[in-house]
Order: C-alpha cells, then structure tokens, then sequence
C-alpha cells in the first residue's frame, strides 16, 4: 500500500472533519438515514450470529468520530463492551476527548510491530467504500491484506461493507467489488463460514464472516 495513499485517506477525512465538524458529514457519510442502517447492519452480526452473550467485545475499527457507540447507547445494547480504532491521530484525540472511560487505540494493524488484545466482533463500518486515486487491483491487495489481519484477531466474525457492482454506474473513487470473486477470496482463503447483505437499500453490501 502506497503511503502517499494512505496519508491521502487520512486527510481526505481529517479535511471532513475540520469542514463539517463532529457529524456524519465529518466522517463523509452524506446521508444521516443511511448511517443509521449501516450501523443496524453492522451490528446485525452479533443478532445473526445468536449470540446471547452476557458480554460482548466489540472493536469498531476505522472508528472515525465513533458515532456508533452512541447508536449502541441508544438502543440499549448493554451487553456490547465498545472499543474504536483509526490511523487518525485527530479522530482518536477527538473519541478521547467525548468518551474518556472507553478504549481507542491509535494503530495501523498492517504494522509488523501492532498488537491488538483479542475482540469477539470487529466491525469496519466505510474502511473499504473509498478507494480514492488507487486502481482497482491495488485496492483488491490491500482490501484483502486487512480483512485477513482483522479476522486473525477476532474469536467470532467480521463485518465489512463495499460498494456493489449491480449499480447503474460506478464512481471511480469509490471500491466496487463483484459478489462472486470476493466469495472466491472468502471460501479459498479465510473461510466458508459468511453472510452476504443485500437487502437494506444502498448501493452496497455487507459481509459477516464466522470463525
């Protein structure tokens, strides 16, 4: 991954915050009603999983302005015990700064030195969206290079979004990914054990992968 690109990702967010400040547009969701349902989404993972335990450890990875323990708050999800992580200093000082008492970590896990404690559920909620300047294939490296750090990680599942490719015409900014070669990815590499999610209205979809 280039770092030119990386640091491009990080400005493109931290110039959205500065911009519309601590609101979905800082963290360049454009539609309130529709991040709502990405965090329903997101979240889904631990319902369809069935997973009735008393506690659960949740890592919000690219956490942004971690507006969704708010969403966690509100529907008085008590059982899940919230973490965040970015690669933005700004976001992270801003998360520290609303919710002293909750752990965010500061990290890139693509570092040969990063260490993460082990989290029942990960979710990257908007990680992969954007590919900005990058080509496709680069992005498919490193698209695939994080969801098998992440999974390595995590003791029950994933959830991740990427933008569809059953769209009536794709921006070249954003990763559109087709269904059946990430499916190839999944099964060949990581594991049979997913669910795909296509059924909340957007021009994307949501993938839970099981351990």
């Amino acid at each position: 991954m280039s770092k030119n690109y990386f640091d491009s990702i990080v400005k493109h967010y931290e110039d959205c915050l500065e911009k519309h400040g601590d609101t979905h547009l800082g963290v360049d969701w454009p539609k309130l009603e529709d991040v709502e349902k990405r965090y329903r989404m997101m979240l889904d993972i631990i319902r369809m999983a069935n997973d009735r335990s008393e506690k659960i450890n949740l890592l919000d990875f690219g956490c942004g302005a971690a507006h969704l323990i708010e969403y966690i708050r509100h529907q008085g999800m008590k059982q899940i015990n919230y973490s965040g992580l970015d690669v933005s200093e700004k976001f992270i000082s801003l998360c520290r700064s609303k919710y002293p008492g909750t752990a965010f970590y500061l990290l890139d896990i693509l570092d040969s030195h990063a260490s993460l404690p082990p989290f029942d559920y990960v979710v990257m909620n908007g990680v992969f969206t954007e590919k900005r300047e990058l080509g496709f294939e680069e992005m498919w490296d490193y698209f695939t290079k994080m969801l098998t750090k992440t999974f390595s990680f995590a003791t029950k599942g994933i959830a991740f979004n990427v933008m569809s490719k059953a769209v009536e015409w794709e921006r070249e900014d954003l990763f559109h990914v087709p269904a059946d070669r990430l499916i190839d990815f999944l099964t060949k590499h990581l594991t049979r054990n997913f669910v795909i999610r296509n059924d909340y209205g957007l021009y994307e979809f949501t993938t839970y992968i099981y351990k």
